[in-house]
């Protein structure tokens, strides 16, 4: 199977978990995308739901697909989140924000009761690292948030370049809340909680991209198949 392919079969097993009349965070980015077309299918054959998207390119998706949807003003509490990540540890810790919507998206799943990510094998490491971790910062005093980062990263003994995310034709990227995004190149964090705990206390942080306890369940989809993951083991 190629990689698109056990991406849908993840989301095709996390469909399962979604039942009607719930209140479903719906995550961003590629493996997420096709979660949201399966809901669409089931919406199109009479599931009744309604959604919040953690994104402005799945609510756009999600609008097209004729998927009812809320914001978190109106729908405060939410039933269930599915969304995909970047790297994920034994113990379901995550990185994400590869798609740049990580604020969104950790908004959104602290608001569920439940959060089921999706992934395929490639994404499974012991250790959190070598993709890059994204850090989201308000564009006012860049350069000196960016300093107070690198520092932070240092303290938590991590090492390796930050670097400011640009668009394809290089202009700076932007969230859909207005901030841009570090992407530190650490190689391996060998304490995620306390790297995460230092890049809290930095002023102009608006979230970064280790997602410690949120992921009750993990959707691995393999050649060899379907295996889940999870926090009560």
């Amino acid at each position: 199977m190629d990689v698109e392919a056990l991406k849908r079969a993840a989301s095709a097993r996390a469909l399962e978990f979604v039942q009607p009349g719930m209140r479903l965070g719906l995550g961003t980015g590629s493996t997420a995308r096709h979660f949201v077309d399966l809901v669409g299918e089931r919406v199109a054959a009479g599931l009744d739901v309604v959604a919040v998207p953690t994104s402005e390119a799945t609510r756009t998706q999600a609008e097209r697909l004729g998927i009812k949807l809320a914001t978190l003003e109106e729908t405060p509490e939410l039933d269930l989140t599915v969304d995909g990540a970047d790297e994920v540890a034994p113990d379901l810790t995550l990185i994400k924000g590869g798609g740049g919507a990580l604020l969104r998206e950790k908004i959104v799943a602290s608001a569920s009761a439940r959060m089921v990510v999706i992934v395929d094998e490639s994404k499974c490491v012991p250790l959190l690292g070598r993709f890059p971790l994204s850090i989201e910062i308000a564009p006012f005093g860049a350069a000196a948030t960016r300093r107070a980062i690198e520092a932070a990263i240092a303290a938590a003994g991590c090492a390796g370049p930050t670097r400011l995310r640009k668009t394809r034709d290089e202009q700076v990227f932007v969230t859909d809340g207005g901030h841009w995004i570090l992407d530190a190149h650490l190689r391996v964090i060998p304490d995620p909680r306390e790297l995460a705990e230092r890049l809290c206390k930095v002023p102009g942080v608006m979230e970064h991209g280790l997602f410690i306890g949120n992921a009750d369940t993990v959707i691995v989809a393999a050649a060899a198949g379907i295996r889940l993951m999870t926090r009560r083991g």
